[in-house]
Order: C-alpha cells, then sequence, then structure tokens
C-alpha cells in the first residue's frame, strides 16, 4: 500500500528524548519550575540509548520503550504535559498484585493541559466543531469560550457540593457543553463516569449506584437521526432507586419543556451566575480522573479507573502519531463520548494536542448515506476516524454517496471497535481515500486507555496489510499464550493476546473491587496483562486481532456480556434457562443469539419472546436485543451443569463437522435435538423471505 507513513512524525515528535535530562516544569500560570528528580529506576538523569540516536527509527525507539522504559516515558511526559510539581519516579508496577503507577510524586491538572496552555498560547484557535444532527448547522467553539464554559460549568458543580473525589455521572450525547462536563470534573477534581446516552434507565441507575455519584448531568432531550431522544424522562425514571444522587443539571438541547422535579436544576441558568474563571485544582499523578463502565463476562459492568498524567499523555501521544495529527489538521472521530474511544479521540488526546476536535451528534446515513463525507467536505476532516460496523452499512449503499463529494482533505482514515473485514477495509481504502489515505486499523480497549497495535507509527513508508492492526506502539510488548499458558515464540502462530510490560494509559483498577481487577486481567496469565482477545502473528511478525476468547460479544463496536443478556431475560417467569451467543451478521459485525428454554405450561410462545426483547432493551439497551431467538426444550450442558456455548455456536454457524471435544455432554443427543430444531427455524425464516 503506497500510503504516507508518519515515520519522520515519529523523528520529530519524539526529538524530546534527545534534548538535555534536565527539563524544567513548563512555566504556566506564574508557577515555578523546581529541577526534575530522577527516576529510581534509571539510576542516573535518564538519556537515550544510542541505537535509537536516529531520529524516526521505528524499531530503535521500540527497543527503547521496551528496555528503558523510565528514559522513554519520563522525557516524553516532561515535555508533553505541563506539570504543577515535578514527578520523583516514572513508573512502578508489578502486574503479580495488579499494582500499576506512574509518574509519581507528579501534580498537575488535566483541564489545564487541554485549556489553559492553549488559551495562552492561542486563544481564538477552533477547538471543537459540533457537527449538529441537521447537516450544516455546525457551530465552532474556541479554546478560549471552551475554558470559560468549563470554568462556569466548575463553580456551578461546586456550587452544588461537588468536591475532590466525588463522582459525577454525565448522561449526555456528544456536544461541547458534555467535553465541557468532562473537564469541569477534572478541573475541580472530581471523577467523571459518562454513560452512553443510549442506555436504559436500568443501566444508567446501576452505573450511577455502582460509583456512588453525587450529581447527574443531561440534557432535556437528545437529537439523533432526526428523532428526539427522551433523555430527561429516563434519568428521571432512573433516579427513583439511586439514593446517592443530590441534583440533576438539565441542559436545554431542544425547546422542549420537560418535567422538573426537587432534585432537578436548569444548568444554564445556574452557570450564567457563575464566573468565568476557575482556579483549578491541583491532582496527584495517580489520583481517579475518570470511570468507563465496560462489559464484563460475569454480567455485572466493571467501573474501569484511568488516573490523570499516564492516560493523558497516552491518549496524546497515540492521537499524535497513529493518525499523523499536524497542527492546523481537523481531527474527525465520529464516536460517542459514551465509549471510550470519544475521551480518548475526541476529548483528552485532540484536546491536549490543541487540535480541533469534531463532535459529531448525527448518524451515517442521516438524512441519507452520504452525511459522513458531506460533513468530511464542508468541515475539511483531515482524519477520519470510525467503526467498521458503519463502513459495512454505507458499503451496501453504494460508491455514489461517496463520490458525490470532495474527500481531498482526508490523509488517514481510522478503524476502531472491532476487527475490520476485509471488503470493508478494501472499500474504505479505495474508494472513501482514493487509494493515496493511510488506512490505520487500530486495536486497543476501554481497559487500555489508547491504541496499543496499528500500522502506524512505522519507519519510513512501511507497508499496511488490509485488515490488520500489525505494529505495537511504542511500550507495548505482546506475548502470545497456548492454552497451557506457555509463551508461543516464532511467526506463524495464533493465541492468547497478552501484554508483558505495564504503559502509562492503562486502567489501574475496577472501581470498589481490585480483586475482581486482578482476577479479570492478571489472573490468567501470571506475569502478563490478559486482553481476552485472541491474536494471530503471522509470518511477517505482525499481529492480527482473531477476536474475543471469552463470553463478551461486539455488537457494532459495543462490548457487551452475553452474561447481562441472559441476565435480562432470566427475570421472565417463563423462561427457567437461557444461553446467549454471539454470531457473524453482515453490518453489525456481530449479533446476539439466544436459546431460550420455556416452561411446559407456556401458550402463547411468540408473545413471551417479544416479552424477552422488550426485556433486554429496558434492562441494557436497544443494541442489545437479540437478532434471532430460538425454543429448544433443553441446554448442552456438561456433568457439572456448564452450559456448553462453543457448541452452540458452531450449531448456528454451521460447523458442526467439527465439534470437538463432546465427551464431557451430561447427555450427547442435545445436539440432534438442537439442531433439528434449529433447522425448522431457518427453513421457517426462508418461507418468510
Amino acid at each position: 500500500m503506497a500510503a504516507r507513513s508518519v515515520g519522520r512524525g515519529v523523528g520529530r515528535m519524539l526529538g524530546s528524548l534527545y534534548r538535555c535530562p534536565g527539563q524544567a516544569v513548563r512555566p504556566l500560570r506564574g508557577l515555578s519550575t523546581p529541577g526534575w528528580a530522577t527516576s529510581q529506576f534509571s539510576g542516573s538523569a535518564p538519556t537515550l540509548a544510542p541505537a535509537a540516536a536516529l531520529p524516526g527509527s521505528y524499531p530503535a525507539l521500540s527497543a527503547q520503550a521496551a528496555q528503558e522504559p523510565a528514559a522513554f516515558w519520563g522525557q516524553l511526559a516532561r515535555d508533553t504535559l505541563v506539570w504543577d510539581t515535578p514527578y520523583h519516579t516514572v513508573w512502578d508496577c508489578d502486574f503479580s498484585s495488579g499494582k500499576i503507577g506512574w509518574f509519581l510524586g507528579g501534580q498537575l491538572n488535566v483541564s489545564v493541559n487541554c485549556l489553559d496552555q492553549h488559551v495562552q498560547k492561542s486563544p481564538e484557535s477552533v477547538a471543537l466543531i459540533w457537527e449538529r444532527d441537521e447537516p450544516g448547522t455546525e457551530v465552532r467553539i474556541t479554546y478560549r469560550e471552551l475554558l470559560e464554559t468549563t470554568c462556569r460549568l466548575a463553580n456551578t458543580l461546586k456550587r452544588h457540593g461537588v468536591h475532590r473525589g466525588d463522582r459525577v455521572a454525565i448522561y449526555m450525547p456528544v456536544s461541547p457543553l458534555s467535553v465541557a462536563a468532562m473537564l469541569a470534573c477534572a478541573r475541580i477534581g472530581a471523577v467523571h463516569t459518562v454513560v452512553f446516552a443510549g442506555f436504559s434507565a436500568e443501566s444508567l441507575a446501576g452505573r450511577i449506584n455502582d460509583a456512588k455519584c453525587k450529581v447527574v448531568i443531561t440534557f432535556n432531550q437528545g437529537l439523533r437521526g432526526g428523532r428526539v431522544v427522551e433523555l430527561k424522562k429516563i434519568v428521571d425514571e432512573a433516579m427513583k432507586n439511586c439514593p446517592t444522587v443530590q441534583h440533576v443539571l438539565v441542559a436545554q438541547r431542544t425547546d422542549n419543556k420537560v418535567h422538573m422535579g426537587d432534585l432537578d436544576i436548569p444548568l444554564e441558568q445556574e452557570m450564567a451566575k457563575e464566573a468565568p474563571v476557575c482556579i483549578p485544582e491541583i491532582m496527584d499523578s495517580e489520583d481517579m480522573l475518570f470511570m468507563l463502565y465496560t462489559s464484563g463476562s460475569t454480567g455485572t459492568p466493571k467501573g474501569l479507573v484511568h488516573t490523570q498524567a499516564g492516560y493523558l499523555l497516552y491518549a496524546a501521544l497515540t492521537h499524535k502519531l497513529v493518525f499523523d495529527y499536524q497542527p492546523g489538521d481537523v481531527f474527525g472521530c465520529v464516536a460517542d463520548i459514551g465509549w471510550i474511544t470519544g475521551h480518548s479521540y475526541v476529548v483528552y488526546g485532540p484536546l491536549c494536542n490543541g487540535a480541533t476536535s469534531v463532535l459529531f451528534e448525527s448518524t451515517p446515513v442521516y438524512p441519507n448515506a452520504g452525511r459522513y463525507w458531506e460533513t468530511v467536505q464542508r468541515l475539511k476532516i483531515n482524519q477520519f476516524y470510525g467503526a467498521p460496523t458503519a463502513v459495512r452499512l454505507l458499503l451496501k449503499y453504494g460508491d455514489t454517496w461517496v463520490k458525490k463529494y470532495d474527500r481531498s482533505s482526508l490523509r488517514t482514515l481510522g478503524s476502531v471497535g472491532e476487527p475490520i473485514n476485509h471488503e470493508a477495509w478494501e472499500w474504505l481504502y479505495k474508494v472513501v481515500g482514493d487509494s493515496r489515505c493511510t488506512l490505520v486499523d487500530t486495536w486497543w480497549q476501554t481497559e487500555t486507555g489508547g491504541i496499543c497495535i496499528a500500522p502506524r507509527p512505522s519507519e519510513e513508508g512501511a507497508e499496511i496489510l488490509p485488515g490488520m492492526a500489525m505494529r505495537p506502539f511504542f511500550g507495548i510488548i505482546p506475548a502470545l499464550m497456548d492454552e497451557k499458558g506457555n509463551i508461543m515464540e516464532g511467526s506463524d502462530v495464533s493465541g492468547a493476546l497478552c501484554i508483558s510490560q505495564a504503559w502509562p494509559g492503562m486502567a489501574r483498577t475496577i472501581y470498589g473491587d481490585h480483586q475482581r481487577f486482578i482476577d479479570s486481567y492478571f489472573k490468567a496469565y501470571p506475569g502478563y496483562y490478559f486482553t481476552g482477545d485472541g491474536a494471530h502473528r503471522t509470518k511477517g511478525g505482525y499481529y492480527q486481532i482473531t477476536g474475543r476468547m471469552d463470553d463478551v460479544i461486539n455488537i457494532s463496536g459495543h462490548r457487551l456480556g452475553t452474561a447481562e443478556i441472559e441476565d435480562a431475560m432470566a427475570d421472565h417467569p417463563a423462561v427457567p434457562e437461557t444461553a446467549v451467543i454471539g454470531y457473524p451478521h453482515d453490518i453489525k459485525g456481530e449479533a446476539a443469539f439466544a436459546f431460550i428454554v420455556l416452561k411446559d405450561d407456556v401458550g402463547d410462545v411468540d408473545m413471551v419472546v417479544s416479552e424477552l426483547k422488550s426485556a433486554v432493551a429496558t434492562k441494557i439497551a436497544k443494541y442489545a436485543v437479540p437478532d434471532q431467538v430460538l425454543v429448544v426444550k433443553r441446554l448442552p450442558k456438561t456433568r457439572s451443569g456448564k452450559v456448553m456455548r462453543r457448541l452452540l455456536r458452531k450449531i448456528i454457524t454451521g460447523r458442526t463437522q467439527d465439534l470437538g471435544d463432546t465427551t464431557t455432554l451430561e447427555d450427547p443427543s442435545v445436539i440432534t435435538e438442537i439442531l433439528s430444531t434449529f433447522q425448522k427455524h431457518k427453513d421457517k425464516q426462508a418461507v418468510a423471505k
């Protein structure tokens, strides 16, 4: 693939590594600039290994990050971030106990890094372009305006009893005010947890209660794809079961009036009373910045904790180097802020780098299938970062919608959320990018904080292979493990994807349950971080992600534990047993398939199925509703009572010739039984079509 690499950009960005090690704190807000203490890991002032003194040498820089992490990350942190107090220790990590600490002793404020430093230099440069639901109604927000809005909101939070360390839930779609809400929390040392504005009242309440949030920030309504979303009504429903919430701050996205109760406060009115200045709280590097909930295979969402300095540095650096971000670029990540992609590559990474970040409120097909590309043309977007599920959807509408618009501003295309299939990759590269843009298929997770494996950065002009994440980012050291926990050496091997060394952006714990954090990520392969994904290392030494290894499915880029869907359906009185698995889907990547066992006295089966789907939509979200539901007499179980989902997956994907080991099945005849039922189900579907 003849695509522009960021090889030289690596040399430029990491040129800081070749400067004198005694760099002082960058002056801001009249701070003094004390000298830096050296890392306890380096033994002396960190210097770069001689082998890495070649600008842009990807292998040498990778070796430096792997062999001398204190020297590598220490200098980058000094030169990239604005500090109040220098750190004394670059890193202190131990995977066996789940201890992860970076830039210890250092103090800073994330909002200062994302706002104040840029306002000081260029206050009228554009921070955000809000691409609202209706095309052509975009709003530009300067860094000065965003800082003032953030400070007013921060002062409003303080006036309503929010202090350092308190948790604040943000239930808002993508908008400048939701970004300001995140940054306002960061400014006063509160911890935000953004809940995707498509989640149900029950899901929202569960997250609020787990985090013990004091305040909720929301809109009266949301707008998406020409439809109104009743956000405040969902919050009202959730508030019936949220005893820790003292106030609900309600902003206006539409002119429609909504019910305002005792907890509710009109946000804009309160902000108007506040000063546009708020002194930032000085935070320790390892203080909590935010919590973000992700699905676990046990059915209970996990509140993953990210902290201040390490997360911000990693988000900013990956944003610059993976996407070849240059000053003045318009960066278009179309993810929702309710997901980690929105946190790292809509908000924190781009704003720390002083970029112009696009906030996309709409859908890929509103008002038509040309929406993304019309937006690229109108806003002159340089980097476009989206999900394979949207690409697969748009591919079906043909090339005309793409070619109708001028996409010459694009330099980098990115894919995130799930592995991208070959057809979608080729279409994105050839049709959308005119075979001239770099296409980066990125692999990372909520847990990793930022991109871990991607084709860039690399050496200048290095090849990019379709549908493959390829190259580990600096400091990411992958290891593939076999079923017995042994490291798989060499090329052309597949195994469980682990990472053998800590990096600054990774999550620190699961809120309120550090043992679950250890059990989830460090227990399966002691001494390693287990990603939960499988991967293949090619003959060329590149990494290709093969998908989840646990009971987590990926629907349109949304990770969801199958146990969550099963739990939502298990409450139905007519359903004693359920098993949910993921299966390939043309548009969504994966969809949910539910096997259900009904009680003998059930009359109207269709009604029960309808009620089950409604229960999943209410308890989780509409996207979690199974595409197919199959009623069976019983489920395939081991003698110990464990459901063998592996066999169910093979049945519905047509791989019954290779069922593998079935000796542990309590009754092997259950396979024939389910196969017969599934065939009748398929025949019925074929007739319906």
